[in-house]
């Protein structure tokens, strides 16, 4: 009997009281908190706290950490100038991530007590953002900002990549995209961190590995994919024709479906309203296309194959980042920009984890399906013997 679990599926590795998602029902919560609630309420600073400290903030609280942030804004000169470097045509994860992990060149990584981790953690949420700003700004030929001590996490990365001071709309949804893809459970590159974590590594590699993760397509990098659909399908008269087309093929919708939402994914719910909101004030016509490939692909799964599918986060962030005049190819970083404050929280429980400890490392059994030339093993030919 076939007992193997291909892609661990419904396989539960860990206890985590970081997040949690109720797939039936279609609702995220961050440490308890409903995440449609937070979207509207509260703030990235005010979430990032909630994810390492296991409770929102006191106003007290919420000051020193917003400091400690600012704080860590700053990266080193010297990493600018090797950045500078590097082929201005570079993949941005993959500056992201070999810069991550040449933190910890530049800061101490001993994680002898918790509370020293938490200070990394903050390192790490403030100064990923700075290192993606950087990037863009060198890999244009423009000179580098320094960050703005009196503004927040969300406008304070969108000053320091283009110059210019976002207005309250516009910080408002930006901030909420950071909110909303700030953590999700044990996904890919959650548990590549968790994972790392386990052999003792410290977070700057933790960190480093899920940023590898979030870069491939079918993870971190599927709002890239969607925009470049809405792109190739041009105009929403175009929709219908395109999905047909590509279904046709065999090929597959991105930004539609969820390993573990079956109905609607709640936070592109609100990146919906706000693709919608941002598209009647710019104009521009990709949350109308947006919306059309989504009842395009509902239509045919349910058609064909008698599926129901719906949106996941990709779908709207895509249209939603384009229309910020976000470049493409930073749809990941940005994700990243958020996202680490989970890993952080993560890599912190995992180290220190208080309840149903398990096994110090992840060590997963493989089916072994490879040659077999008995229990002895293959007979090992001299070269010239070789056929």
């Amino acid at each position: 009997m076939d007992t193997k679990n291909q892609g661990l599926r419904g396989v539960v590795v860990a206890d985590t009281k970081i997040s949690n998602i109720d797939g039936a029902r279609g609702r995220l919560f961050y440490r308890g908190y409903d995440i449609a609630d937070l979207a509207e309420k509260s703030n990235f600073e005010e979430v990032a706290y909630l994810l390492l400290h296991d409770d929102l903030p006191t106003s007290e609280d919420l000051s020193q950490f917003r400091s400690a942030l600012i704080e860590a804004r700053r990266i080193p000169k010297q990493m600018q100038i090797n950045m500078g470097n590097w082929r201005k045509d570079a993949d941005p994860m993959d500056m992201l991530q070999a810069f991550v992990a040449a933190l910890a060149g530049y800061y101490d990584e001993e994680f002898s007590s918790k509370e020293a981790s938490y200070d990394r953690a903050t390192n790490l949420v403030g100064k990923v953002p700075t290192i993606v700003a950087s990037w863009q700004r060198l890999r244009n030929g423009l000179d580098l900002i320094d960050m703005d001590p009196d503004v927040g996490h969300a406008a304070n990365f969108l000053y320091m990549m283009t110059g210019e001071r976002p207005d309250a709309e516009t910080e408002k949804i930006f901030d909420t995209c950071l909110i909303l893809h700030a953590d999700h459970t044990f996904n890919a590159s959650t548990f590549t961190a968790r994972q790392v974590a386990s052999t003792r590594a410290h977070m700057y590699s933790a960190a480093s590995a899920a940023i590898g993760s979030l870069s491939g397509e079918l993870h971190g990098g599927a709002n890239y994919e969607v925009m470049r659909m809405l792109l190739d399908i041009g105009s929403a008269d175009g929709v219908d024709e395109w999905i047909g087309a590509r279904m046709d093929a065999g090929g597959r919708i991105m930004g539609m479906g969820h390993a573990v939402y079956r109905t609607y994914d709640p936070r592109a719910r609100i990146l919906k309203e706000m693709s919608r909101r941002l598209a009647e004030k710019t104009g521009e016509p990709w949350f109308e296309i947006t919306e059309r490939v989504e009842r395009a692909a509902i239509r045919e799964m349910r058609e064909r194959k008698g599926i129901d599918i719906y949106p996941n986060v990709d779908l709207y962030s895509a249209s939603l980042y384009y229309m910020l005049g976000i470049p493409m190819d930073l749809n990941t970083p940005i994700f990243a920009i958020s996202r680490v404050a989970g890993w952080a929280a993560h890599v912190i429980e995992e180290k220190f984890a208080e309840a149903a400890p398990k096994p110090a490392l992840y060590r997963p059994k493989a089916a072994y399906v490879g040659k077999d030339c008995g229990p002895d093993g293959c007979e090992y030919k001299p070269l010239n013997l070789r056929k």
